[in-house]
């Protein structure tokens, strides 16, 4: 509990959003984001809970859910032996259902819970309490993400100390932020292939390119790839923002434009000195066929949204190139009636979709020209059918070629089908993250 330093701290805006939408999924009144700690519960971020911040560690409500291992629902608290003596029972604000989800390390230990509490008694369905799972994953990542920050702070204070020049101190916390803000590991989808490719310019740069594939509920997949504006600690910071923002956006309402268009509210509205800034993304979303009779290999069904990115591609296993911009897709956070737009493809066995930043298509040729969207359209029929790893591995291939006429960071997400074959619907190996 120590090491993440969240106990005997003032409540966290930074998790508002979350029990906006634990409140809003369970259409209850209050909603928490609780940690617990040997005598007390302490609230760090709360919906409808007015004047209360701590409460003593009880029987009933989150000491029990710090003991489940998955949601834990009390329907009806008067009901309830152990919750019925419970302090936030019988007294304000009157819980009557309770149910919570424990805040779990990656070594098991239970840090505290995301709740939703009600006034009546009611029960829970199994998509709330799936979203509220979620949820506390949400948490738990932006936990664990700041607990390794602050012990890469910690490392960068003491190497200050010993640094005689501030150009070094300046360095040293560039490649810190650097690993802080590296894109997560790639997770491993059933029936898909994935790859990856980032590169910065400069030695120790921080860069404004990311990207990120996560799950959600239903057995989707959701997928984002973009560019914000500057570079340094402002750009890693709005990309910290922006992946919080797309994550949790997509719990609720996971269909591109309503992501984008969430996104774009947060940056327009972020707190700060003047405006945080803006950026181009493409975020998609991904589900995949049924099952079919006699079995046959399954593809997926995808809905892509656009915020002024570049165009994406889809390479067929034939070596045809498919060109996918939802028209009228406007940059993210530059205007408040900014609009965005939809599209669907669908990816078969052998097919590809890439994902790109401009850093790729304006990295310049021999003869000086940019290589361009054409360009690179007409560079993908030679990786037909080759796989997501080797697409990202070519292009990388050619960066390496081209290293001295690229300007700009680039990032690169490879989505493949592998092609049909025998054996190909029994499994498929884990992703590989290119460099």
């Amino acid at each position: 509990m120590t090491r993440y330093g969240i106990v005997d701290i003032p409540a966290e805006p930074s998790f508002g959003r979350i029990v906006a939408l634990a409140a809003r999924w369970f259409d209850a009144p209050i909603a928490t984001v609780t940690v617990v700690d040997a005598h007390r519960a302490w609230f760090k971020a709360s919906r409808g809970l007015k004047g209360i911040t701590d409460a003593a560690r009880c029987p009933g409500l989150a000491e029990a859910a710090l003991l489940a291992d998955g949601p834990y629902v009390v329907p009806d608290t008067l009901r309830d032996a152990a919750a019925s003596g419970h302090p936030l029972v019988t007294g304000p604000p009157g819980v009557r259902f309770y149910a919570a989800c424990p805040l779990t390390t990656r070594e098991g230990h239970r840090l505290g819970t995301v709740d939703v509490w009600d006034t009546r008694p009611r029960h829970a369905t199994t998509e709330q309490l799936e979203a509220l799972q979620d949820l506390a994953a949400v948490v738990m990542d932006e936990l664990e993400t700041r607990c390794r920050a602050a012990s890469t702070v910690r490392a960068e204070r003491r190497r200050r100390k010993r640094a005689e020049a501030e150009s070094a101190e300046r360095e040293l916390l560039a490649a810190t932020l650097e690993r802080m803000l590296a894109p997560p590991q790639l997770p491993t989808v059933p029936g898909l292939e994935l790859a990856s490719h980032l590169r910065t310019v400069g030695p120790r740069q921080i860069g404004g390119d990311f990207y990120d594939v996560f799950s959600l509920p239903g057995n989707q997949w959701a997928f984002v790839v973009g560019d914000v504006c500057g570079k340094g600690a402002q750009a890693a910071s709005l990309t910290a923002l922006i992946r919080h923002t797309v994550r949790a956006q997509a719990l609720h309402d996971p269909a591109p434009t309503a992501v984008l268009g969430a996104l774009n509210r947060t940056l327009l509205t972020a707190p700060g000195e003047g405006r945080p800034g803006f950026c181009t993304a493409m975020y998609g979303l991904l589900r995949r066929d049924p099952a079919g009779r006699p079995p046959v290999q399954r593809g997926f069904t995808m809905v892509l949204g656009s915020g002024g990115h570049p165009s994406a591609f889809v390479l067929r296993a034939d070596g045809t190139v498919e060109r996918l911009r939802p028209e009228g897709g406007m940059l993210v956070g530059a205007l408040a009636e900014a609009t965005f737009a939809e599209c669907d493809a669908h990816l078969g066995p052998g097919d590809a979709l890439l994902l790109y930043t401009d850093g790729l298509t304006e990295a310049r040729l021999a003869d000086s020209s940019l290589l361009g969207e054409d360009g690179l359209a007409r560079l993908l029929p030679s990786q037909a059918g080759a796989g997501a790893a080797a697409l990202t591995e070519a292009i990388s291939a050619l960066l390496t070629d081209l290293e001295t006429a690229v300007c700009d960071d680039v990032a690169v997400v490879a989505l493949a089908v592998p092609a049909a074959g025998p054996g190909r619907e029994r499994g498929l190996p884990g992703p590989r993250q290119a460099d």
